[in-house]
């Protein structure tokens, strides 16, 4: 694949046939990697799965039946029982919203449920307590304060008939003309009462456009009462247009061996903007365990007297009631666990197929922060941008154009992607022209560094532009797993400073440009699940091939590790690369400073290989609160966390201002974050050189926001 010698026109283009000979290039780059992707074009079972067979209908048949007699049956006059849950509200923020959500506020609760024949029920709130993590004002529907008694009955109402009104269930008689269904697997699940083995049946509306569900029922293979539900809905069952989706997840038990009760139970309500595609979003997610029953006693009418959900009205911090902490409860401030849920949508896209279930409006204006609206650099000066999210009909199928304009430098940005869903594949195909900062690594939020640039003269970035166009597809594996392939053309251009600061001035931009690249890539990435307990673990791992004026092969990957350590935590970073000796300069890699190693030059060093890994370990102290109104404070804990990190890099680029590091380059340091862990002071030394470095940020949690 050497070309030592390529094919030139006398105004310095590339000549048809090496351009030809590219494209046969790429073309043997894609058998590459679509081989070694393995089963990514295989569809998923619900491709072929076969709806409406006489035994998937006979088995739907016999539950809504079982239904209908649990409701008439007299052996039941009542029951009590109680229940503990935990009710989040949750920002979730960043490119993609791929990052675990934040915690902002929880509230535990204690409920009293009442039930009685024939479909009377009651819920008491007993204990209530919250606790703010980040400054909010939010108040929930009161049902989001309770359990579901009895699966929905036929008609399915949330919010109190604010978010969703009268969804048809499928185990009703309704249900049996409006949806489709189709035999799952057969297994075994263990509830509170031991094994039970159930058959799972896909549910799917025959007309998506009416106010339906889309999930899976799991029936007891013997007596075809419902033992799970799991399910989201179709767009047409969200009355509030802010709403993104709702999730749920309804478990049952089985008591004294006839009948089957509420056990455990999820719901996840996840908001947006309702007229922006921006890349932030609300979630209120409860969990809840039910147990303790009394079985077949009589409630005296005065309990059930009154609104359906009675007891407390607002939180009593100071209830004595409770046996440990709220933060040690919920594990304080942790990103919330979200593996459960992100494998139902994952399940439920996996049943909708190509039918789009978002509740938000199709066509909206988008921006993928704040800084896509509006940055300065010392290469565009001041940078506007607009952008656009337009759905095709009821289908997964978006366009997504941007277009952005330098006003110093006069250049126009922007672009075209159109995305398509089936199941969980997502493709792909795009065109883009756009300036960016070439590392991988993010080392300050964009709002910052705007401020920075435009006051001091002080830009973090080193500038590359960049058109490309290519195709894309992507499976996820699971809840958090996903593998995705990319095939296309990049030409790169390296660009000059353009723009003056108000006070100081700018350092020259590198030149980073290499001219035209056919480019193959293969992705692998493991999103984090948050952490409440335990540990987790994210990160990707990519490999790279090009052929251009030089061929590569690129090859990086990144980690990060989060685990609990009594009532600290530690948190550690990995990421690593290497290229080989025709990778391109804006394919590269950097380390330094801000972001990476705090304490050495701001990327001093550079080249083909990089390693980089930080171990921090992270302290809740005690600290006075500062109010901030009526409903924030700066909190009643920061974060110390002293840290080590370590980076190296080799086979520097002549003519670039960075260098090797001659060896490994080991920092050590102090962080602190306050205000709710919003800011984000690091203080390092670099053990080798001496030096000392001081930075102040918002939270990287929060950059992609900004």
């Amino acid at each position: 694949m050497g070309h030592a010698n390529r094919e030139a026109n006398a105004t310095g283009e590339e000549a048809p046939n090496v351009i030809r000979r590219r494209w046969v290039t790429i073309g043997a780059i894609s058998r590459l990697l679509l081989a070694a992707h393995g089963g990514l074009l295989v569809p998923g079972a619900a491709a072929a799965q076969q709806w409406n067979t006489p035994e998937a209908l006979g088995l739907v048949r016999r539950g809504v039946e079982r239904r209908r007699e649990a409701a008439a049956d007299s052996a039941l006059r009542g029951y009590r029982t109680s229940a503990h849950g935990v009710v989040f509200f949750l920002a979730q923020i960043g490119a993609g919203l791929t990052a675990p959500p934040r915690l902002v506020k929880a509230d535990e609760l204690k409920v009293e449920v009442y039930w009685q024949a024939p479909d009377v029920s009651k819920q008491v709130i007993r204990a209530w307590r919250d606790g703010s993590f980040l400054p909010t004002d939010i108040n929930y529907h009161r049902d989001h304060l309770a359990i579901v008694t009895n699966n929905f009955g036929d008609l399915i109402r949330i919010g109190e008939g604010d978010e969703v009104k009268d969804a048809v269930h499928p185990l009703s008689t309704a249900g049996l003309e409006q949806y489709d269904f189709a035999l799952g697997d057969s297994l075994a699940i263990r509830g509170a009462q031991g094994e039970v083995r159930v058959r799972e049946v896909l549910v799917r509306p025959r007309d998506f456009r009416g106010p339906l569900v889309v999930g899976r029922l799991y029936l007891d293979a013997a007596t075809a009462q419902l033992v799970r539900f799991r399910f989201s809905f179709t767009p047409a069952a969200y009355l509030d247009r802010q709403l993104e989706d709702i999730s749920v997840v309804l478990e049952n038990s089985l008591q004294e061996g006839r009948f089957w009760l509420p056990y455990r139970q999820e719901i996840e309500i996840r908001r947006r903007v309702s007229w922006l595609d921006f890349p932030a979003r609300g979630i209120i997610r409860g969990q809840w365990d039910i147990g303790d029953y009394e079985l077949g006693v009589a409630i005296p009418p005065a309990v059930l007297a009154g609104p359906d959900i009675g007891g407390l009205e607002h939180p009593r911090p100071a209830d004595s009631s409770w046996t440990e902490p709220l933060g040690t409860a919920i594990g304080e401030a942790a990103p919330v666990d979200r593996r459960d849920m992100d494998a139902l949508r994952g399940e439920i896209e996996h049943v909708a197929g190509a039918h789009a279930l978002s509740g938000l409006a199709a066509t909206r204006l988008a921006a993928g922060s704040v800084s896509d609206l509006v940055h300065v650099n010392r290469v565009q000066g001041l940078a506007l941008g607009v952008g656009g999210t337009i759905g095709l009909g009821a289908s997964r199928v978006l366009l997504r154009p941007r277009v952005g304009l330098g006003t110093s430098d006069g250049r126009v940005t922007g672009g075209l992607a159109i995305e398509a869903g089936l199941g969980a594949m997502e493709l792909r195909a795009f065109g883009r022209r756009e300036i960016r900062d070439f590392s991988d690594v993010p080392v300050i939020s964009p709002a910052l560094n705007t401020l920075l640039a435009q006051e001091g003269g002080h830009d973090h970035g080193d500038y590359v532009l960049l058109d490309a166009a290519g195709v894309g597809l992507r499976r996820r594996l699971g809840g958090r797993t996903a593998v995705g392939v990319e095939l296309g053309v990049a030409r790169s251009g390296s660009v000059a400073v353009a723009a003056s600061p108000a006070r100081g001035a700018y350092r020259p931009n590198p030149p980073l440009g290499a001219g035209t690249y056919g480019v193959g890539r293969l992705a692998v990435e493991r999103r984090s699940g948050g952490m409440t307990r335990g540990g987790d673990l994210a990160g990707s791992l990519a490999l790279e091939i090009g052929d251009g004026p030089t061929d590569y092969v690129r090859a990086a990957g990144d980690a990060t590790w989060l685990a609990g350590l009594g009532p600290t935590a530690l948190r550690a970073r990995f990421g690593a690369g290497i290229g080989s000796g025709g990778l391109p300069a804006y394919r590269s890699f950097v380390l330094g400073g801000r972001g990476t190693l705090v304490g050495e030059p701001y990327r001093a060093y550079g080249g083909r290989r990089f390693a980089l890994a930080q171990l921090e370990w992270r302290v809740d102290v005690p600290v006075p609160a500062i109010p901030l109104g009526s409903f924030a404070s700066t909190g009643h804990t920061m974060v110390l966390a002293p840290f080590v990190a370590a980076g190296w890099t080799d086979r520097a680029y002549t003519g670039l201002p960075w260098v090797r590091t001659e060896g490994i380059r080991p920092v050590a340091g102090l962080a602190a974050e306050w205000f709710m862990r919003l800011i984000r002071v690091e203080a390092g030394f670099g053990l080798r050189g001496g030096g000392f470095g001081l930075t102040i940020d918002i939270s990287p949690d929060w950059w992609g926001l900004l």
